[in-house]
């Protein structure tokens, strides 16, 4: 799966392994504007300078500078989506949209987020569970790489890019475990504006090695070989 992205924080990087992280915020409200009819979503969506229940802690200065990218980039650009359920890759699916995320301000070390569910189909089945008194959640995306400080915490890097601000979520007191074997099992890598899975990256690498060849190399039979496994 290859995916084209445009972020600014990450041009100076030819290639770079990073990692899907994923947060879980459960304290979300459900808002009905005046006109009865649009649904909002608003509550924490990121956290900053605190170490969350996944033992990962996300600098002041470097979330801001994301939500500051995140914001100029998505949110008044009206292009700020977000999906129901975990996705496994870090691109927003349009085809799984459930709302737009249209406010997302500082509150000390909390950024509280606002999100408009849309007329979509899963945005639908969003607002049925809410009237059906469903509680849900709020769970960021974003891809960065991680480093123990020097009290062991994983402290997310400079790298750190946020895909969306909010996934909403059906399950949100579900075991860590269970969402960072969904979401953060893979790595992936960012090369010339280009997000690939891991694996596939470095399979492109061996073969564009072999630009130029006319013959079948024993090194070429592997990589085939390698591929077809993996069908």
């Amino acid at each position: 799966m290859v995916a084209r992205l445009n972020p600014s924080s990450l041009r100076r990087n030819r290639r770079r392994i990073m990692r899907l992280i994923s947060e879980i915020n459960e304290s979300v409200t459900y808002v009905t504007e005046a006109n009865g009819k649009d649904l909002y979503i608003e509550g924490v969506f990121l956290q900053a300078d605190v170490k969350n229940r996944n033992g990962r802690l996300y600098p002041g200065k470097i979330m801001e500078k994301e939500v500051k990218r995140y914001t100029k980039e998505y949110i008044d650009k009206k292009r700020a989506f977000g999906e129901l359920g975990h996705p496994e890759g870090p691109t927003i699916n349009l085809d799984r949209v459930s709302h737009m995320i249209t406010e997302l301000k500082q509150d000390g070390s909390n950024y509280l987020g606002k999100a408009k569910v849309t007329d979509t189909p899963h945005g639908n089945i969003v607002k049925n569970l809410i009237k059906e008194g469903a509680q849900l959640g709020v769970s960021s995306r974003g891809m960065g790489s991680l480093k123990a400080n020097k009290k062991g915490i994983q402290e997310v890097q400079g790298d750190f890019y946020l895909a969306t601000a909010a996934d909403i979520v059906a399950d949100p007191s579900a075991p860590d475990a269970f969402v960072n074997g969904v979401m953060e099992g893979k790595e992936w890598v960012w090369e010339n504006g280009a997000i690939k899975e891991q694996e596939i990256a470095e399979l492109h690498q061996k073969i564009e090695k072999l630009s130029g060849k006319k013959r079948l190399t024993s090194l070429e039979a592997t990589i085939f070989e390698d591929f077809v496994s993996r069908l």
